[in-house]
């Protein structure tokens, strides 16, 4: 594919189909481009609620779309499934794992974040991270197997074990986890099993630091973990793990012995980034201008996860969903300005609306610019804020119908184990 020439329509190839390549494609739906997005997958994944579905509170398709059929009616977009392996900035080329190469006159590329583990990758294959909706699938298949092997055996300490649940990062994901697992053990599996009583299962929540929400206020962290306290959950602080293999996880000289560990403590970049050849920061993300752009390559655009840049204040861009979706429709916006002739827009400005992270049913705790509040008013807007933002009519409605059945009843109706056991 060649690129525009004066006087042909200019070509955008945007490479990942999330929060910032959506919002950046949809923004230039009426633009005089030519947009190819580029995605592995073929859908849009709304992340914040991933955990629900490694949790067996919502099925995949809940909180996922199809991108072509986000953008059916787009007609300057054209959606390609395929990996982007390269980046040759001089030639303007995407160099695709297929062998194939797609040219460009403007590039944005958000092709997100994956799991890090602080140089131990060896932990990977016992300690499974969340960022796809295959590794959703996987912990499910996890976190469900473990209590069909607690039911099946013999003795009481392989069996404890099994019913020992860690999770590895006190952040909103891990708090989401931990609280949640806690609630699947004594309400959802409640007389389920006739050999163990899964509310005799332990989870614990395991956080380096000094705490856990370290990005809300002491208060409302304290809160959190009060909340979790109070679902019977274990939160260790202040203590890094050193190892986690088959066996379970050790805290310095104490060793936990747990069949299922899962983490939330760390990520890195995307590793296209590499292929940009320029200086990444220790996360491997790409530090890019006021606008949005590397240097000297004013062509090329890098948001979401895999950019950095900070603040006015000197604090970085937080790495969520709505900074991705301004960096996106900012994008768009710096090259709707650029193909008109037009001056460019004022630098990047990332308008922060606050965190909110739940706990557990009718828990949950809100930081909004100084208004907060936690508890049953807070998880409320927590579930009305997350319905908002899903993409697509029919998603609002089933995940609004299965959270309230899941409240009156405490039942996940996707707890259907798929694949192949991999405690085996």
């Amino acid at each position: 594919m060649e690129r525009a020439m004066p006087g042909n329509t200019p070509h955008v190839v945007v490479v990942g189909g999330g929060f910032a390549g959506l919002w950046a494609t949809r923004a230039l739906a009426s633009a005089d481009v030519r947009i190819t997005l580029l995605d592995r997958g073929n859908h849009h994944l709304f992340q914040p609620l991933l955990y629900q579905v490694a949790t067996a509170g919502l099925s995949a398709p809940d909180i996922a779309a199809p991108l072509r059929h986000i953008l059916r009616r787009q007609g300057n977009a054209t959606v390609l499934m395929a990996e982007a392996a390269a980046i040759d900035k001089d030639a303007r080329r995407v160099q695709l794992a297929s062998g194939d190469a797609i040219d460009y006159d403007a590039l944005i590329v958000c092709t997100g974040a994956t799991h890090a583990y602080f140089g131990n990758d060896a932990w990977a294959p016992f300690a499974p991270g969340l960022k796809t909706l295959d590794d959703a699938l996987a912990i499910r298949r996890r976190i469900l197997t473990a209590f069909e092997r607690a039911e099946a055996e013999r003795d009481p300490a392989a069996r404890a074990a099994w019913l020992t649940f860690c999770v590895v990062g006190g952040g909103p994901t891990g708090v989401e986890l931990a609280g949640t697992l806690a609630e699947i053990a004594r309400h959802t599996l409640r007389k389920e099993f006739r050999n163990i009583d899964p509310g005799d299962s332990r989870v614990l929540l395991l956080e380096a630091g000094p705490r856990v929400l370290s990005t809300f206020p002491d208060a409302l962290a304290a809160k959190a973990r009060a909340s979790l306290a109070r679902l019977g959950v274990d939160v260790r602080t202040g203590t890094p793990v050193s190892r986690i293999d088959a066996d379970g996880v050790s805290l310095g000289e104490e060793h936990i012995a747990a069949r299922t560990v899962l983490w939330a403590a760390g990520v890195a970049a995307s590793p296209l980034a590499r292929t940009l050849d320029v200086p990444l920061d220790r996360a491997g993300r790409v530090a890019v201008q006021p606008d949005l752009t590397l240097p000297g390559h004013p062509e090329v655009f890098v948001a979401g996860d895999l950019a950095t840049l900070q603040r006015a204040d000197g604090r970085p861009v937080p790495g969520v969903a709505p900074a991705a979706k301004q960096m996106g429709a900012y994008i768009a916006q710096v090259l709707r300005a650029r193909f008109a002739g037009r001056s460019a827009p004022a630098p990047f400005r990332y308008r922060d609306y606050g965190n909110l992270a739940t706990i557990g049913r009718r828990a949950a705790v809100v930081d909004l610019h100084g208004f907060r509040f936690s508890g049953f008013p807070a998880w409320t807007f927590w579930l009305l804020a997350h319905v908002f933002f899903l993409i697509g009519f029919r998603n609002r409605v089933v995940v609004m119908l299965d959270w309230a059945m899941a409240y009156w009843t405490y039942q996940r109706n996707a707890r259907i184990v798929l694949g192949k056991d991999p405690t085996k």
